[in-house]
């Protein structure tokens, strides 16, 4: 495969997973929905949603509340850095990718596709925290080897992407799953 066609297909598998994660994400908002709904009206004698849409107070609701944030927020923030990556693929690497030329490691684009598609068949529990803990880290590698990739380049062209893909890890590895 053509070097500059390299970058392309991890985009490619990369964006397959983002896909697979959303989608994952909007599951997982419709069953903490349900999740939320059915604790509030099963909690005898607390309120529950107030007229002005509001919810209502009490134990059960506080408990409902807290129902999936922590595996939530860990996709989320898998969902948002996977976002961020594709987009600074697409704007910055692309064309200095073509323009240099750099090492492009697809294996783990298609790892990480790969996880993502096992994760979307797994039911909660525990494998799917395995799956999501195994996309955090192999997102992470793809961005910490694009940023090793971009050492072999003169400073100057290859600098916003170094900037952009440090930002990106940082904010991932301050939110750990």
């Amino acid at each position: 495969m053509a070097p500059t066609g390299s970058l392309q297909v991890a985009i490619s598998h990369q964006i397959v997973a983002l896909q697979t994660l959303r989608l994952l994400q909007q599951q997982r908002d419709e069953e903490d929905d349900l999740l939320y709904s059915q604790q509030v009206s099963a909690a005898p004698g607390q309120p529950g949603p107030r007229e002005n849409g509001e919810k209502g107070g009490g134990p059960a609701v506080a408990k409902a509340e807290g129902a999936g944030d922590c595996g939530q927020c860990s996709l989320g923030r898998v969902v948002e850095s996977t976002s961020q990556l594709i987009r600074v693929e697409q704007t910055i690497l692309k064309p200095l990718h073509q323009e240099l030329g750099f090492p492009i490691y697809l294996k783990d684009s298609v790892e990480f596709r790969n996880i993502c598609s096992h994760m979307a068949l797994q039911p909660e529990g525990h494998s799917f925290d395995q799956d999501l803990n195994a996309a955090f880290q192999c997102l992470k590698t793809i961005i910490k080897k694009l940023i090793h990739s971009l050492l072999s380049l003169p400073p100057d062209p290859s600098a916003m992407a170094n900037i952009a893909l440090r930002q990106i890890l940082r904010n991932l590895l301050d939110r750990k799953p």
